[in-house]
C-alpha cells in the first residue's frame, strides 16, 4: 500500500485509467524536521514493483480490495482495514478480487511510533482490525491533507501513530499517569491564550514542563478532555464571537483570532457552535435568538 515509492524515494504514479489517481499532500508536525509525506489513491488496474520504504507505511484501505505481497506472504486488504509496513522491507501492491482499491497512506518516521512505547513497536500481523482507530486515522489524514495548522497536525497524527503501536505494536507501554495534570493544563491554556496568533508546538509547550510531547497530549487530555488543538480552536470561537457581535466580517473576524483563513473559522464555529458566522453575526445584529 503505497504510491510509487520506489527504493526511499518518491516518485508520482501515473495513471492508468479515468478514475485513477495518486495525490501527494504534506503535513508538517515537527518544526525541525521533515514533513510527514500524506497520499490518497485509487487505481484499477496499477501495480507496483517489489520496493521499500525507509519511514514505516501505515496505511486504510477506503474502497475495493488490494493484494500485498510482504515478508513471503501475501496480504489481503479489504475497506476498513489498516495495514502497518515495516521500514526496509520490500512489498509490491495491486488491485485484488474486485478489480480495484482506493486508500489513504501516511509514511512517519519510527519515532513517531515510539513515543509512548518504551522498546520500539514490532508488528507482527501487518494487516489489523481496528475499525475505531482506522476510522480516526481516515478522519485525521483527509483533514490534514488540507493545509493543516502545525500545532492540529502535531496533537493529531503523532497520538493517534502512539495509540497504533500501543495497541497493536506489541512494545512495552510507558506509564499513562503525568502528575499535576491540572495544573500543566492550566499553564498550557495559558501560553495558548497569550500566544494566540503564532501558538507554539506542543514540544515547545513540553520542554519548559520537563515533559515529553506523548507526556503532554496525555496530561492535556487527562484534564481536559480534548487535546491542546482542539482547546485553541474554541478559545479562537469564543474571541470570535464577541468580534463577531461587535460588527466585524468572518473574513477579518479570522485572521484576528488567529485561524487561517475564513474556511477554517466556519468549521470550528459550526463545530461549536452549531451555525456558521455569518449567520451567528446576522442572528445578533437582527436581535435574534441565539443558536447554539
Amino acid at each position: 500500500m503505497d504510491g510509487g515509492t520506489v527504493h526511499g524515494g518518491r516518485e508520482h504514479a501515473v495513471p492508468q485509467g479515468g478514475r485513477e489517481h495518486a495525490v501527494w499532500t504534506r503535513a508538517r508536525i515537527e518544526p525541525c524536521a521533515p514533513p510527514l509525506d500524506l497520499l490518497t489513491a485509487r487505481f484499477d488496474r496499477h501495480r507496483y514493483a517489489p520496493h521499500y520504504h525507509e519511514e514505516f507505511t501505515v496505511g486504510v484501505c477506503v474502497g475495493g480490495s488490494e493484494i500485498i505481497d510482504y515478508r513471503g506472504g501475501r496480504l489481503d486488504v479489504g475497506p476498513g482495514t489498516i495495514v502497518v509496513l515495516a521500514p526496509g522491507e520490500v512489498h509490491t501492491g495491486g488491485p485484488g478480487r474486485q478489480g480495484g482499491y482506493a486508500y489513504r497512506a501516511m509514511y512517519p518516521a519510527p519515532h513517531l511510533l515510539a513515543e509512548g512505547t518504551v522498546t520500539a513497536p514490532h508488528f507482527r500481523d501487518p494487516v489489523l482490525n481496528d475499525p475505531e482507530l482506522a476510522a480516526a486515522l481516515r478522519t485525521a489524514h483527509t483533514e490534514l491533507s488540507i493545509s493543516p495548522e502545525p500545532l492540529e497536525a502535531e496533537s493529531r497524527l503523532p497520538w493517534l501513530l502512539t495509540t497504533l503501536a500501543r495497541r497493536h505494536g506489541g512494545a512495552r507501554l510507558l506509564c499513562d499517569t503525568v502528575p499535576g495534570a491540572d495544573r500543566i493544563a492550566r499553564a498550557v491554556r495559558d501560553r495558548l491564550a497569550d500566544e494566540l496568533l503564532a501558538p507554539p508546538s506542543l514540544a515547545e509547550l513540553a520542554a519548559p514542563l520537563g515533559l515529553s510531547r506523548y507526556q503532554l497530549l496525555r496530561a492535556f487530555r487527562t484534564s481536559t478532555g480534548m487535546p491542546p488543538y482542539a482547546w485553541l480552536a474554541q478559545h479562537r470561537v469564543t474571541r470570535a464571537r464577541a468580534l463577531l457581535e461587535a460588527g466585524l466580517r468572518p473574513a477579518e473576524t479570522a485572521s484576528l483570532v488567529g485561524f487561517a483563513d475564513q474556511a477554517h473559522l466556519t468549521r470550528w464555529f459550526r463545530r461549536v457552535l452549531g451555525v456558521t458566522p455569518a449567520a451567528y453575526r446576522n442572528s445578533v445584529q437582527d436581535g435574534g435568538r441565539r443558536t447554539a
